[in-house]
């Protein structure tokens, strides 16, 4: 992969830039946002970390979404003065980027993207492949965590997907669920299971390191480092029929997005749960 822009140098954009940086995955990180020139700063900040840290990553700062162009992958983060970009802000970030770099894939970073990946789909017809969000993997790190904790074991031996609406409404297929090879509903008892399930809506938004790996996690998969399934909202394609809302989903992804869902086995009541979660 050659380059990646990052629209927004807010402690979110900065956290991706250094991460992805770090990891050497593309050639090339543009950090973009309109406050003066902090991206900028920000930049040569990650750039002067390169011969400590052994990266080749070449990093630079720009105030304008048109620098964007070219890139590969555009990922929007949040801004140094206003966060992350929401309702109508967000709809039409999109819109510019998309008449910036019309072949790019769009990924959001963000605990709040859900909605605008939603928005994006339907009203301004981005495909669905090509504009996803990288924050439930965040939430899946999280949990994974807690199931190791509570096994005694590692959170790197731990597999599991995260499906729903977070916080409220997550969906954790705990049959499928597996920790070094053994499952979890064999480890844990159904009430161990329910109050882990219960500390989920507390684990919701991640911090912005836990963001910046995630979306650095998907971006490795897009440039072929791995093939490793993300938990990540996932707009229902319109042309399906059946209206339903933007949920995390389990996926695979490749240069060009998406490439599919991979949906673990669902109990009756999760199944059930999912599809009220997405239901309009």
């Amino acid at each position: 992969m050659q380059s990646v822009a990052i629209v927004g140098a807010g402690a979110l954009g900065g956290a991706i830039a250094h991460t992805l940086a770090r990891r050497d995955v593309v050639r090339r990180i543009t950090l973009v946002d309109e406050s003066g020139r902090v991206a900028e700063g920000k930049a040569l900040d990650i750039a002067q970390a390169a011969p400590v840290e052994g990266f080749a990553t070449q990093l630079a700062g720009a105030t304008d979404v048109t620098h964007a162009a070219g890139a590969s992958v555009i990922v929007v983060a949040d801004r140094v003065a206003g966060g992350e970009w929401q309702g109508e802000e967000a709809l039409m970030l999109l819109k510019r980027l998309m008449q910036t770099s019309s072949d790019a894939v769009l990924l959001c970073a963000g605990a709040a993207a859900r909605e605008t990946i939603d928005r994006g789909v339907l009203e301004l017809k981005i495909a669905p492949r090509r504009l996803f969000g990288s924050a439930p993997e965040a939430l899946a790190g999280a949990v994974r965590a807690l199931v190791a904790l509570a096994v005694d074991g590692s959170p790197r031996d731990v597999a599991l997907a995260l499906l729903g609406v977070p916080p409220r409404h997550v969906v954790i297929p705990w049959e499928e669920a597996t920790v070094a090879g053994f499952g979890v509903a064999r480890l844990l008892d159904v009430p161990a299971r329910r109050r882990l399930h219960a500390k989920v809506p507390a684990l919701w938004p991640p911090g912005p390191h836990a963001l910046a790996a995630a979306a650095s996690k998907a971006i490795e998969s897009m440039a072929g480092r791995h093939r490793q399934v993300i938990s990540s909202f996932v707009a229902p394609d319109p042309a399906a029929g059946a209206r339903m809302r933007t949920a995390a989903l389990p996926v695979r992804v490749g240069s060009g997005g998406v490439v599919d869902v991979v949906m673990p086995e669902l109990s009756t009541g999760e199944r059930v749960a999912l599809e009220n979660a997405m239901a309009l």
